[in-house]
């Protein structure tokens, strides 16, 4: 690796850095913006970062202003995966990511959501890291293969 992909490469681990030490401390996800007053580094420079991370499934970038859609396994937008983990709350993408979040908190949590089909809503519980007992069912429509193929309906 030469010395620019070598300095490509810090900037891109950096502005991943950033971008999640925001989501997990904020629940909000960072603009451009943000990110590069953070990062002292031109705002060009971010959002070429933020294209190469979506280029490497890390982001998912808004087709018109190409900022944060995804940082998985946050969306930077509500969804039907509401996380909270002690005083925090962000959105998941999907029910999997959701339960990544409370994961990553390392915290217990709570992921709300309600069924896709009948529209009931309920909770699902992770204390001491595993999954309470829950009258319920997660069904993936789309194999895990195909995720990557349209990830926003995914």
């Amino acid at each position: 690796m030469n010395a620019m992909s070598r300095l490509t490469a810090r900037i891109d681990d950096n502005v991943r850095e950033l971008v999640f030490d925001a989501l997990l401390s904020t629940g909000v996800a960072p603009s451009r913006a943000e990110v590069a007053a953070q990062a002292s580094l031109p705002e060009s420079q971010i959002a070429g970062s933020f294209e190469r991370l979506e280029e490497g499934h890390v982001f998912v970038l808004q087709p018109q202003s190409r900022e944060l859609l995804m940082a998985n396994p946050f969306s930077a937008r509500p969804t039907p995966f509401r996380v909270s983990a002690g005083a925090k709350a962000w959105w998941g993408n999907c029910i999997w990511d959701a339960l990544g979040i409370i994961a990553m908190t390392g915290k217990d949590g709570d992921l709300q959501t309600s069924c896709p089909d009948c529209g009931e809503g309920f909770t699902l519980q992770v204390r001491d890291g595993k999954l309470l007992a829950a009258e319920t069912i997660a069904h993936f429509t789309v194999p895990a293969a195909h995720w990557w193929d349209d990830i926003v309906f995914t």
